[in-house]
């Protein structure tokens, strides 16, 4: 079995499809009794195993569905997808306030490794805005949140699994956008992409670093929710869009890529998290060494500035044809780990760095 990076493979002893919390906790008490782990699987995006185990896996999809939107949450089990939130909740006029930029994840998977957007320099992660969950936890089924069992809520919460499985999630909705404008804004350097980020004025932040004849291209994106907002300083262009097509706005993407052979091949993802004073000079750093080969055809490098003063720095690489080997791909990985750990940072736990 493998996951979506295409580097590690592991066999389970069997795999386990739950229709329900009670039959995940079946499941969990029946592994420890085997001496077994017992490891969630959503839609297996994870790039370096974690979604993997060579004990029981268990299948989350059987528990995908969103069971009830109310005035601003939406109750959804673990093997949901964003994707099949979002259709519940958009008929509202509502939507969780952050969303991952690729939709085709779920629920309790994102929420258990925190789950990072383009809104969280305003609304934190994914699982901040989590107001209850159940969890299966010490081969029972039980609830926790910020009132009850918080030490469980806060644990399981980007614990990766480790602290007990996400049956279900109480999500906050905030209301919907119809339209936003993003805008384009060339930048200098890294420096200049990280000042726009922390100076923009906007509802969703991202940026990227996009190989070019010259070197390093970078390239900021300040998107406003609604139409009639003001452009920041520096904008070179700017797209209306619905804002359903803009949440989506991955899937034509993905769709090329699933033709091209590129969205099947091995992901050797690094994910850093760097304090925002010495992120300039790690993203430089990096930057100075690569390649577009040690790149590959589909990799991205994304930039995103967080509310907390700190940056995730993303270097997506995709192992194509006639460019860079997955291993050597993999020690590019881990030196950008050991940059940033000498930088005070550290690494975001569902990459690929080793």
């Amino acid at each position: 079995m493998r996951d979506f990076g295409g580097i590690v493979e592991r066999s389970p002893v069997r795999v386990v499809r739950p229709g329900s919390a009670d039959e995940v906790a079946e499941a969990v008490r029946e592994a420890a009794a085997e001496g077994l782990d017992a490891v969630p699987r959503g839609l297996g995006h994870s790039t370096f195993g974690q979604s993997l185990t060579s004990g029981v896996s268990l299948d989350m999809r059987g528990l995908a569905g969103v069971r009830e939107v109310g005035g601003r949450h939406a109750v959804a089990g673990a093997g949901t997808s964003w994707r099949e939130v979002l259709a519940a909740t958009l008929p509202r006029g509502l939507t969780p306030p952050v969303l991952t930029d690729h939709l085709d994840v779920t629920v309790g998977g994102t929420i258990s490794a925190a789950g990072i957007g383009g809104t969280s320099h305003v609304h934190g992660t994914q699982a901040d805005n989590v107001l209850a969950l159940e969890v299966v936890a010490g081969g029972r089924v039980v609830t926790c949140s910020p009132t009850e069992r918080p030490e469980l809520f806060d644990a399981v919460r980007g614990g990766l699994g480790g602290h007990g499985v996400i049956t279900a999630a109480t999500l906050r909705l905030v209301p919907a956008p119809e339209r936003v404008l993003s805008c384009a804004i060339p930048c200098r350097s890294a420096g200049d992409l990280l000042r726009v980020q922390r100076e923009a004025r906007a509802d969703h932040i991202s940026g990227q670093v996009k190989p070019s004849e010259g070197g390093w291209r970078f390239e900021a994106k300040a998107v406003l929710y609604g139409d009639g907002g003001e452009p920041p300083p520096g904008t070179a262009e700017t797209e209306s869009l619905a804002y359903p097509d803009f949440a989506d706005r991955m899937r034509p993407d993905v769709e090329e890529l699933v033709a091209l052979g590129e969205w099947a091949r091995p992901h050797p993802w690094a994910m850093v998290f760097l304090p925002a004073p010495r992120a300039t000079a790690v993203i430089e750093s990096t930057l100075a060494e690569m390649t577009a080969a040690g790149l590959g055809l589909s990799g991205v490098i994304l930039v995103k500035a967080l509310r907390t003063d700190s940056v995730l720095f993303s270097v997506l690489r995709t192992a194509s044809p006639g460019c860079a080997p997955v291993a050597e791909m993999l020690a590019a990985n881990r030196r950008l780990l050991d940059r940033a750990l000498a930088a005070g940072g550290t690494r975001y736990a569902v990459d690929s760095t080793g």
